[in-house]
């Protein structure tokens, strides 16, 4: 089939470039960019030509589900994370903030030179700063833990729930 071909296209989408492609023409466009314009938009719409034949786009109904289940999945990890993160930023903001305030007080007892006091300073920081992300670190893994674990007793727990309610049923 050679470049530009539309016998790939049904009557009606042929009819709708057509209708396109003259209100471009009243809007003052050349007859090319007006043609161009009217198959553009129709691809757009439709996919491409619409009659029997290979190379078409085709969105059936089963790949949209799953689409749909995909995405609901990754929502519901998402926000079954976000409360263990916020804790562990929360602690984490808190340790910097303390041991900030416990190092400018250690620098402000010392009697010494201002130069000396900076450099004293900025070591104590560096390695408050550390021994806060090691702990943050720490703080959230054991709460990822154990949100892991307590939602794998819970589903134990419902199976096993359902599980007597079925015998008893049947019993």
């Amino acid at each position: 089939m050679p470049r530009g071909d539309k016998s790939s296209y049904s009557d009606k989408q042929q009819r709708q470039a057509e209708h396109i492609e003259e209100s471009e023409k009243e809007r003052g466009r050349s007859d090319a960019a007006a043609e161009r314009i009217a198959w553009a938009t129709v691809n757009k719409q439709d996919g491409g030509g619409k009659r029997s034949g290979g190379g078409r786009k085709k969105a059936t109904k089963k790949t949209a589900r799953k689409a749909t289940k995909k995405t609901a999945k990754k929502a519901a990890k998402k926000t079954a994370r976000k409360p263990a993160t916020k804790k562990a930023a929360a602690k984490k903001t808190a340790t910097t903030k303390t041991a900030k305030k416990t190092a400018r007080k250690a620098t402000k007892k010392t009697p010494a030179r201002k130069s000396t006091a900076r450099k004293a300073t900025k070591s104590t920081g560096k390695v408050v700063k550390k021994t806060a992300r090691k702990t943050a670190k720490k703080a959230t893994t054991k709460t990822a833990k154990t949100a892991r674990k307590s939602s794998a007793r819970k589903a134990t727990k419902k199976s096993a729930s359902r599980s007597g309610a079925r015998k008893r049923a049947s019993g």
